[in-house]
């Protein structure tokens, strides 16, 4: 039966983000405001860091390129669901439900691949800093960035295609309030366990992996600092690491919960499900900007000084 008749679907019905309909206006109100803060404090990042030579280094351009993942991560999922919203419809096509899939899967993983980098990155100026010009090199670091977007291409276009494999028998309701692949693989009326094994293995992948990375990272740079005096080492860790340990934190937490802990198809448990879902592909990005410049003072300097050069340009014309 698999792939036998989903060309004759035409369209899936989304959860969304609640069945309340005295909570859609607010909801409405409450993700658009989010949306819009997201894609401008991230943009004003990516401007900052682009803007001003001081921060032409490898942490920021890495810092960069992690925002453009999350404009683009959010913008995957958010103005589809305002829409339902707004038009009180909660239908989305195959065609579409299949490529939200596929940039949700390409722009979330880069987020996993990007975090993990910058983990390196910090890793190597603390504990190898004679050698961080040399190893994060401009081309290293284009390299890196290029690596991650091939993986996260790669790991997409494999759950798409084996989700293309699934039939789909009648107009379904997906658990969510966007496409992801435990929801679909949850409303197939097809066999799954091909679908199942592979989200096991690569999906658990993608998350443990670099989530190990991470703490590898972070083990030998604590052991490094412990090794000079404390006052100047714990200053130096917590201004160059906290900021990405927080997001991490926030961003692993909420991913693992998701993907790696399992649900029932009760109702209770669908919400759940969706607000772990706001969590990492809404809020975090959200608060990323935030995180990253409100405990950076370049990056605070940075901004400030775009924001004045903007508005000098406003008066001045």
């Amino acid at each position: 039966m698999a792939g036998g008749n989903q060309t004759s679907i035409f369209e899936f019905l989304l959860w969304g983000l609640s069945e309340r309909p005295e909570q859609q206006h607010i909801l409405f109100l409450l993700f658009l405001w989010m949306y819009v803060v997201t894609v401008a404090g991230n943009l004003l990042i990516v401007l900052a860091i682009g803007t001003d030579t001081c921060l032409h280094t490898p942490m920021y351009f890495f810092l960069a390129s992690l925002s453009c993942a999350d404009i683009l991560f959010t913008s995957t999922t958010v103005p589809k669901a305002l829409v339902n919203i707004q038009s009180q419809s909660r239908s989305i096509s195959y065609a579409g439900c299949m490529a939200q899939l596929y940039f949700f899967l390409t722009f979330g993983d880069m987020d996993i691949f990007l975090l993990a980098t910058m983990a390196y990155d910090r890793y190597v100026v603390i504990c190898h800093p004679l050698h961080y010009t040399i190893i994060m090199s401009p081309w290293h670091c284009t390299l890196l960035v290029t690596a991650c977007w091939t993986l996260t291409n790669l790991v997409a276009m494999t759950h798409t295609f084996l989700i293309f494999r699934l039939s789909f028998c009648s107009k379904k309701v997906i658990p969510d309030f966007f496409c992801d692949l435990g929801p679909l693989m949850k409303v197939s009326c097809s066999d799954t366990k091909v679908n199942e094994l592979v989200f096991l293995f690569l999906g658990g992948a993608v998350i443990l992996i670099p989530f190990m990375f991470i703490l590898v990272s972070y083990i030998h740079i604590v052991s490094a600092i412990l090794r000079v005096p404390a006052a100047q080492g714990w200053c130096k860790v917590f201004s160059t690491c906290g900021s990405h340990l927080a997001v991490v934190a926030l961003f692993f937490g909420t991913v693992i919960r998701a993907y790696l802990c399992p649900s029932s198809s009760s109702s209770d448990s669908v919400e759940e499900d969706t607000a772990a879902a706001v969590m990492y592909t809404v809020v975090t990005p959200l608060l990323n900007p935030f995180i990253y410049s409100l405990r950076n003072k370049d990056m605070k300097g940075a901004l400030g000084r775009l924001l004045r050069g903007k508005v000098s340009f406003l008066l001045g014309q």
